[in-house]
């Protein structure tokens, strides 16, 4: 039988990831040549070729790729054993580690985590703001153990590495200078503002929802001024600059603003957390996750509405793009 080293399957796992020797080596904190050592001394041990060099670079043979196959289902159990000890050994108590994106702080983790110090005080929670890529390369490599995206941006949910967990749809609303004509209407469509200027963001996810949504409702916004933090864009708004989408969750009461419901052509975004495979199964990983939903119901602020994980592509919803979620 060939000798199956996790630690070496774990390198071979980063290399496929980060695709170079130097990027494996700067996420894991070894040198480029030991990353290198370790791969040789893996295909000595498993008796096949792993690597083939491609130019200066390398590339995984398609035995490597058979390994690593197999080696997802050992990952997934080794969490779920990881998880059965700790439930073993500490019960409810631990640390749980969150990289979440800048809005989902304040609006899902802080509640979540205000909750946990009432119901379950053994569990310590510490959070991490980080936008998508960064907060699932930091759950890859084991340096948070959930992590919050919008669901577009988020690895697919047939990725071997993660299980992705459902938490909500954040409807995305209007905002309108208070003096604004439409400020009070009565069934208010995205399209009577068209001739509006609008304010996002001049590139990234937030450019690429204003943009679709507005598309679907039938015209091209005009883009009067680029911005791409909340106060800025709200600030603006209150000045009378011009209109914005903005999502539920990031919305913050100015009182020269008024945020107005879209019912009828309402664009949304999707909110999803997600864990290393089996690592769901960790007490205290259900218990944040639990907060989270918790976070995440309907409450007198807002109709935000459960997420059941079917609706990432419909119109308005965001983008894959990989700057920050906001």
């Amino acid at each position: 039988m060939a000798d199956w080293d996790i630690r070496k399957l774990r390198i071979l796992r980063t290399l496929r990831e980060r695709g170079t020797v130097t990027a494996t080596a700067e996420a894991l904190r070894m040198t480029p040549s030991a990353v290198s050592q370790q791969l040789t001394n893996l295909s000595r041990q498993l008796g096949v070729e792993l690597l083939q060099a491609q130019g200066r670079r390398v590339r995984l043979t398609d035995a490597a790729r058979l390994v690593l196959r197999h080696a997802e289902a050992v990952f997934e159990q080794l969490e779920r054993a990881d998880a059965e000890l700790a439930a073993y050994v500490h019960g409810d108590a631990g640390e749980v580690r969150v990289g979440a994106f800048s809005t989902a702080v304040p609006a899902l983790v802080v509640p979540a985590v205000t909750a946990l110090r009432a119901t379950h005080p053994r569990i310590a929670v510490r959070v991490r703001e980080a936008e998508a890529q960064e907060a699932y390369e930091l759950l890859a490599a084991g340096e948070v153990d959930l992590a919050l995206s919008l669901a577009a941006q988020a690895p697919s949910a047939v990725d071997p590495r993660f299980t992705r967990v459902p938490l909500l749809t954040d409807p995305l609303d209007v905002a309108l200078p208070g003096d604004h004509p439409l400020a009070r209407a009565d069934g208010l469509r995205l399209a009577e503002l068209a001739a509006e200027p609008w304010i996002f963001g001049g590139s990234g996810p937030w450019s690429d929802i204003t943009r679709a949504a507005c598309e679907t409702a039938g015209f091209r916004p005009h883009q009067g001024h680029a911005a791409a933090g909340w106060t800025a864009i709200l600030a603006m708004v209150e000045a009378g600059m011009g209109v914005a989408l903005v999502p539920r969750m990031a919305a913050v009461p100015r009182d020269g603003v008024v945020m107005r419901e879209l019912r009828a052509d309402r664009p949304v975004r999707h909110v999803v957390a997600a864990v290393r495979k089996g690592a769901q199964e960790s007490a205290a990983v259900g218990r944040v996750l639990d907060a989270l939903r918790t976070a995440a119901t309907p409450t007198s602020d807002g109709p935000r509405a459960p997420f059941d994980g079917k609706g990432e592509g419909a119109p308005g919803a965001t983008s894959t793009g990989r700057p920050p979620e906001r």
